[in-house]
């Protein structure tokens, strides 16, 4: 089963960069090219320069230079950590979100230690794995699910910063961690992408240095924890299987229906046709370009002004839906699932 264990990270030594503040970032997959280059901005050391670089030949030379002048440093001991993050949702609820910070041991999907629950593409695995080549580094973590209780060490954090009006908390926690990780089973929440890239790089690597990833663990058995929808934005949408609505869009979703279609000033409930989540019932019904976004009201903002033909929006799927549809070995389309908020890169670094 899922295989953990401390690490000797690497991390920023801010008397020689600059306040953490200015060194960390979103992972790189939410990173469009404004808010990329507003983060290379603020500092010639901020993360990006890592997660996002001009060139990922030269990415290898920048690594070594930081780590040379003292912009990173290496903890001399192993130890494990535990992340808090105080946030207030896309909902308007204020929560806090904690897990466990360790170097995880990466095992392929047919092993059923590690599960999988989205699709993935070609594209970005391949830009991942040039980088993971060339920094025999793992520069953001990954996101995972414990079915289960874990809880942090409690007295003042090490590292305390804002990201993105998320406050990020890191403890340093010496010792083995928590025993009720072994023998777990997990659940990527977030990164599968970066996740089978791992599996890649340790196949062609054959190292077991290489087999060993950057991971968050965070138990489902806490109030933080909530996933939040993401709502489709198309060109149009077949209504001919749809039943009218009197209601408006926000509404009829605020009373538990869905999902729902919203076109023209006029609301539709969809049947979800047994489907176990409603992006898996919309799928069939969505062609050509799709934009998404997690704010319900942006998606009947974009239709009502014209920049959209008309939107979709879901109900979010329950952690239990997600597990369930893992553990038959179904994949879930892409953006089934919105966990908020993302980790921040540039906390933590695992060196190869």
């Amino acid at each position: 089963m899922a295989r953990v264990q401390p690490f000797r990270a690497v991390r920023y030594d801010e008397d020689v960069a600059a306040p953490l503040a200015r060194l960390i970032a979103p992972p790189y997959d939410v990173l469009g090219p404004e808010e990329r280059a507003r983060y290379l901005a603020e500092s010639p050391f901020n993360v990006v320069h890592l997660t996002l670089p001009e060139d990922d030949h030269q990415v290898a030379a920048l690594w070594h230079e930081w780590l040379d002048r003292g912009v990173l440093v290496r903890d001399a001991d192993a130890a494990w950590w535990w992340l808090e993050q105080d946030f207030v949702g896309p909902d308007g609820l204020a929560r806090t979100r904690g897990g466990l910070v360790v170097a995880l041991r990466v095992e392929p999907y047919s092993a059923g230690v590690i599960l999988p629950h989205e699709r993935t593409h070609a594209g970005p695995k391949e830009g991942r794995l040039r980088l993971l080549r060339a920094l025999r580094a793992h520069v953001e973590p990954l996101f995972f699910l414990h079915h289960g209780v874990l809880e942090g060490p409690g007295g003042a954090p090490l590292l305390d910063v804002v990201l993105e009006g998320v406050r990020n908390r890191l403890w340093r926690v010496e010792g083995e961690p928590p025993p009720s990780l072994a023998g777990a089973q997990l659940l990527i929440a977030d990164g599968h992408h970066r996740y089978e890239t791992a599996l890649v790089f340790h196949e062609e690597d054959g190292s077991e240095e290489s087999a060993w990833l950057l991971a968050v663990i965070v138990p489902t058995e806490q109030e933080g924890l909530t996933i939040f929808p993401t709502h489709r934005l198309v060109d149009d949408v077949d209504v001919s299987q749809a039943e009218p609505s009197d209601e408006l869009p926000l509404e009829l979703l605020g009373r538990g229906n869905g999902p729902v279609l919203y076109r023209g000033g006029q609301s539709y409930a969809l049947d979800p046709d047994g489907a176990r989540t409603d992006a898996a019932a919309i799928e069939p019904l969505v062609t050509g370009k799709v934009r998404y976004t997690p704010r319900a009201e942006e998606a009947v903002e974009l239709v009502d002004s014209g920049e959209a033909g008309a939107a979709l929006l879901l109900r979010a799927p329950t952690i239990e839906q997600v597990r369930e549809a893992a553990r038959r070995g179904e994949t879930m389309p892409q953006k089934s699932t919105y966990f908020y908020p993302k980790l921040p890169s540039g906390l933590l670094f695992l060196p190869l």
